[in-house]
């Protein structure tokens, strides 16, 4: 089966930057292991997207086991798009203007 084609809101890459500077700031191998993390989760998820839980507004929800983020996205067709690589201490669905007026998928 092929794999699906990915897309990055602009913030969800600085949500990425953010998390990988705050680690990097604190522990060089922690933040090597975040990254190393986030490239997991987004390889397991391009290889089953539908596999996760759906979560708000249509998009499903990876949690991360060894950090306090999760991967907030969308399946349309065959593109997964990424809207938050939200961290759990953050206020609760600060991602969610970036969903636009993409119809939700279920």
């Amino acid at each position: 089966m092929p794999e699906n084609a990915l897309e990055l809101h602009p913030q969800a890459l600085e949500d990425a930057l953010a998390g990988y500077s705050w680690y990097l700031g604190h522990n060089e191998v922690a933040a090597d292991r975040f990254l190393a993390e986030l490239e997991r989760a987004i390889q397991l998820i391009l290889e089953g997207p539908e596999r996760w839980p759906v979560h708000l507004h249509g998009t499903r929800r990876l949690v991360l086991m060894k950090f306090p983020y999760s991967i907030v996205y969308r399946v349309s067709k065959s593109v997964v798009i990424i809207y938050a690589f939200a961290h759990a201490k953050k206020r609760p669905e600060y991602w969610r203007g970036r969903l636009g007026a993409d119809p939700p998928v279920l």
